[in-house]
């Protein structure tokens, strides 16, 4: 795992997801893997769809980052059943970048029911783009967090299970098409 790219897609002020994410950086940056954070809160992109939105800086920065990066990591809400449209959003203006990207989940939900709800994003990005997704997940719930905003200490432990599934999942960028 050379280099990660962090995507963080809550627009929330208050995000879990986005929690996760830094925590995520964190643990990378701790183990002396180069990664790249983008929080979408920080950024201006607009919807596909608009005119504004191709051509736009911020998803350039975001589609050279995924290319360069032997891994991407989205830290996202759960609506619904499903990720955000947010996290949607940049898929469909950086599409092609993830071609044969390993990418992994971190997941902030309200409840445990949810779980699967990654599975329709993962297989768009599988069958459209060939990435490789990694079989294990970070899925929080609201009773995984204290008041003050921590993780249990069994959350802590699966950051690193995952972190050790992406070192041994492995794409060679030179089989390639």
């Amino acid at each position: 795992m050379q280099n990660v790219t962090i995507i963080a897609t809550s627009l929330n002020p208050k995000s879990k997801s986005q929690i996760l994410a830094r925590q995520m950086e964190s643990h990378l940056i701790a183990d002396g893997v180069e990664c790249q954070l983008f929080d979408l809160r920080d950024l201006n992109i607009e919807m596909c769809g608009t005119n504004e939105s191709w051509g736009n800086e911020d998803i350039a920065r975001i589609a050279e980052s995924v290319k360069q990066a032997s891994h991407v990591v989205f830290a996202v809400p759960i609506y619904c059943y499903d990720v955000n449209s947010a996290a949607k959003n940049i898929i469909e203006l950086t599409g092609r970048s993830f071609t044969n990207k390993v990418i992994s989940f971190l997941c902030s939900a309200g409840g445990g029911g949810s779980y699967m709800s990654v599975m329709s994003f993962a297989n768009h990005l599988m069958l459209d783009f060939r990435s490789v997704i990694v079989p294990r997940f970070l899925y929080t719930q609201d009773s995984d967090w204290s008041e003050e905003g921590t993780l249990d200490e069994s959350i802590q432990e699966r950051f690193e299970l995952l972190i050790n599934d992406m070192w041994m999942i492995q794409v060679d960028a030179s089989l390639a098409e």
